[in-house]
């Protein structure tokens, strides 16, 4: 082990021991303590029952099928003290997934060996009491292989839960590791059972796959298993769509280009990740090429590429917030950079993209480019950004003004109508045009200026 269990952690489990019962630190972080990472979730299991356990923590509760008992830690902790709420689970085995989600049947088991043979894969299904790993499946051999591996038949594993089919590539993701050649066959086999998880399900295992630290390896693995066509269809076509021809600087088909995009992604926001991955949608559907000069084109791909990505939010149940960023980020991510641009066109862009995504619709500039084999950036582009910058100090709709409806209904004593929000969009107008300062007591003046007209 790397590290020694924290004392709150060996106290909780010297409480069961004491009683005569066993108890083992299990699943991921075991995993974790072997890898040298620092552990922020701690699971136990025990050959205790859910009432034994209740029994040696009074303050405890159980409301699941599955015997987890919560157990507030410390038990006695002052009011306002900080306590830990861990969770354990009596070792058990579990029988038919019909729904390929849950088990029909769960059954206490008598060792702990029972208790991990029904895991995932081999790297979480390891057991730690304090002295001893218990590694029966080898999943230390394994992380020192860096490979991920069901516990025994592959097959049986994934068609248990067949969100184990993204999770395998989610733990190659966040660990760099490869998935061992049979259990990938078997992910490949079974590839058409995630369209039986719900996409709630399939969403979160998707976004922490692209926010995983080898998030494009994770996107190539969900395509070369197949998942990939089930989940995300529309970039699964992407990889046959070319786009090197004359006069184009891009040098990979439409996929790899996204995917490299999401490798050069800095961005730390799931959904600007997530918009990365799937700017250039649109091109599958609007891929022309010229039998005479060779050369291909893309016409409108970004408005195609809007649509899309509203279908994928839909279809990814992402909330409406999450779906007006990507959307709003797909459909302005190939704006026109220009030394002559107007201090007006460059108004509108910020409007378009909204000045809370300025920041997100850059970093996807910038991955876009480096996943085109381009340089990072440009003169034009840096003069852009600071032109933008510049323009920011100002304002750019009527909330930006120092004044509201509040202020023009007290001023010219007037209740909450239509006129109100016209006298303020005259006064933003005013403000734009720069015939009045955007300062409160200048906007204030000409209110009450309008008193007398």
């Amino acid at each position: 082990m790397h590290e020694k269990l924290p004392s709150s952690v060996t106290e909780f489990m010297h409480s069961l021991v004491s009683h005569h019962y066993e108890v083992y630190v299990v699943g991921g972080a075991v995993r974790d303590m072997l890898m040298g990472i620092p552990v922020t979730d701690w699971d136990f299991t025990t050959n205790a029952t859910p009432e034994q356990v209740a029994h040696v923590f009074p303050d405890s509760f159980c409301n699941n099928i599955f015997g987890t008992v919560s157990v507030k830690w410390p038990q006695n902790a002052p009011e306002g003290s900080a306590v830990e709420l861990f969770e354990i689970t009596p070792y058990r085995s579990e029988h038919g997934y019909s729904d390929n989600r849950r088990p029909d049947r769960v059954q206490w088991a008598k060792e702990i060996t029972h208790d991990l043979s029904r895991r995932d894969f081999t790297i979480n299904a390891m057991a730690f009491d304090g002295k001893t790993v218990v590694d029966p499946f080898d999943g230390k051999k394994d992380i020192e292989h860096t490979l991920i591996r069901t516990v025994g038949d592959a097959d049986a594993r994934l068609s248990e839960d067949a969100l184990r089919l993204m999770r395998a590539v989610r733990f190659a993701a966040q660990f760099g590791f490869l998935i061992e050649p049979r259990t990938q066959e078997a992910i490949t086999r079974n590839a058409a059972l995630i369209t039986r998880i719900s996409a709630e399900r399939v969403r979160d295992e998707f976004l922490r796959i692209i926010c995983a630290p080898h998030a494009a390896e994770g996107v190539l693995f969900l395509k070369n298993t197949n998942v990939l066509r089930f989940i995300l269809p529309e970039l699964e076509e992407c990889f046959a769509v070319p786009q090197k021809s004359p006069k184009r600087h891009h040098i990979y088909d439409v996929g790899t280009h996204l995917v490299m995009s999401l490798k050069h992604s800095k961005s730390k926001d799931p959904i600007t990740r997530f918009a990365t991955l799937i700017h250039d949608v649109g091109k599958v559907r609007t891929f022309r090429k010229d039998e005479e000069s060779g050369m291909i084109t893309f016409y409108n791909h970004e408005v195609v590429g809007t649509h899309m990505a509203a279908t994928i939010a839909d279809r990814f149940r992402l909330s409406n917030h999450e779906k007006e960023k990507l959307v709003r980020l797909v459909e302005h991510h190939q704006f026109v950079v220009s030394e002559d641009m107007t201090e007006n066109a460059i108004r509108r862009f910020i409007r378009n993209v909204g000045k809370e995504y300025l920041d997100d619709m850059f970093e996807l500039r910038r991955a876009d480019r480096l996943g085109g084999a381009a340089k990072e950036t440009s003169w034009r582009t840096e003069l852009f950004k600071k032109r933008v910058a510049e323009l920011l100090i100002e304002p750019f709709t009527v909330k930006d003004l120092k004044v509201d409806g509040h202020d023009v209904m007290r001023e010219l004593d007037l209740k909450p109508s239509r006129q109100v929000g016209d006298i303020l969009d005259a006064l933003f107008a005013k403000v734009e045009h720069k015939e009045v300062v955007n300062e409160r007591e200048a906007l204030l003046q000409n209110i009450r200026a309008l008193r007398s007209s």
